[in-house]
């Protein structure tokens, strides 16, 4: 994207600049571009999940033009209400996974796992948590920390051998994962093991 003479100007195109034409090719040549005061241009944009757009200015005192929207911020009950949504929606896409057991018991087969029957639980219980962590957010900079949280995940090195056989470790990675807390459950079921995860830290 590049600026000339108040226009921003997305795709190269021909260009005529004091009664030349100049062929859109120009605009793979830098220098050319220079001489001419056709500058580099790039926007600035807001976070449309927190922001409305506001006004833009431009700002071509130098060598790159900065195009830059102002940020108007979204309504925080109605965001928090999105976000209570979420969090409502994903522990039920983990409870319509596991209902099956409870129905199976009901028609007279096995009985529902002790392993699921916590987890269900914990599913319950972590579900109450996040809606009294969301409830207690009072302005915008808490909404953005709830929803993209730092964490630290270390896992263990994948090896395969030669003929397959895949192991893990004893080496490790770590990396940061901004994670959306309002759809983070820690609890499991228990047959349900990353080889490879060793944990997941908040930062």
């Amino acid at each position: 994207m590049w600026y000339f003479n108040s226009e921003t100007i997305k795709h190269p195109k021909t260009m005529v600049i004091s009664g030349v034409t100049y062929p859109k090719s120009i605009f793979r040549d830098s220098t050319t571009l220079t001489s001419l005061g056709i500058k580099p241009m790039r926007i600035v944009t807001v976070d449309s999940r927190y922001y409305w757009d506001g006004a833009y200015t431009v700002d071509a005192s130098g060598a790159e033009v900065v195009g830059t929207y102002a940020g108007t911020a979204r309504d925080v009950a109605t965001l928090k209400a999105g976000m209570l949504s979420k969090a409502k929606s994903a522990v039920a896409s983990r409870h319509d996974a596991i209902d099956w057991y409870w129905s199976r018991a009901a028609k007279g087969g096995t009985a529902v796992p002790s392993n699921i029957a916590t987890y269900a639980t914990a599913l319950y219980s972590e579900h109450e948590t996040i809606k009294t962590a969301i409830n207690a957010i009072s302005d915008l900079a808490g909404v953005m920390a709830y929803e993209n949280k730092p964490h630290t995940e270390t896992r263990k090195v994948k090896n395969t051998a030669e003929d397959g056989t895949v192991t893990y470790g004893p080496a490790t990675t770590t990396a940061t994962r901004h994670i959306d807390m309002c759809t983070h459950f820690t609890a499991n079921p228990t047959d349900e093991v990353d080889p490879a995860f060793v944990s997941l830290v908040a930062d």
